[in-house]
């Protein structure tokens, strides 16, 4: 399998989700998870942000990294809506991944990923929920090439296990021959023709 920079994909899926998250106007509206609301998907992604520095800094005895997480979890003023939480919560997940030590391991459930897996798992998640939200806000729903590779390359060896694990749907079946996102979402039980 292809080594990938998780850490800089990480941040260009937070880039991508955080532009589809400026532009939404109906928090409402229903989005392909039959079960969440905009609004709902929003708050999810959020939280796994939020919970980013607490989760690395149990990974490392690096006073730096708790000192940098709590100062950007706090924000100056109260939060002013959902667009806002995202950029405190989203800005306090990077800057805790970048002063975590490459070897940290990462308790994740009953899992111990190390920093890069769990880059990994982050920047896949927030992929398929930009997606999410692009297609229940109207949004572009284009990813980068180099994102949408990288999480192929993460997932598609999980095909089995991921509906599995209850976080995605079944997977679709969709032509061979379809484009590398259309594939991606349908391995996660999303139709993005």
């Amino acid at each position: 399998m292809p080594q990938y920079d998780w850490f800089a994909l990480y941040r260009i899926a937070s880039e991508e989700f955080g532009r589809r998250v400026a532009n939404v106007e109906a928090w409402s509206g229903p989005t392909p998870d039959a079960e969440w609301s905009v609004a709902d998907l929003v708050n999810h992604v959020i939280g796994e942000q939020r919970a980013v520095p607490e989760l690395l800094a149990r990974g490392t005895s690096r006073r730096s990294l708790r000192l940098a997480s709590a100062e950007s979890l706090e924000p100056s003023s109260p939060y002013e809506g959902p667009q806002h939480a995202w950029s405190v919560f989203a800005a306090a997940a990077s800057a805790a991944a970048a002063v975590t030590p490459a070897s940290a391991e990462i308790l994740l459930g009953t899992d111990v990923l190390s920093l890069n897996d769990y880059l990994a798992e982050l920047a896949s998640d927030i992929a398929i929920h930009t997606w999410d939200l692009a297609r229940a806000t109207q949004q572009d729903e284009d990813l980068p090439g180099e994102l949408v590779e990288a999480v192929w390359s993460h997932f598609e060896p999980q095909i089995d296990s991921l509906a599995a694990s209850g976080l995605y749907a079944a997977p679709l079946a969709v032509d061979s021959e379809a484009p590398l996102l259309v594939r991606l979402l349908a391995i996660t039980g999303r139709d993005g023709r």
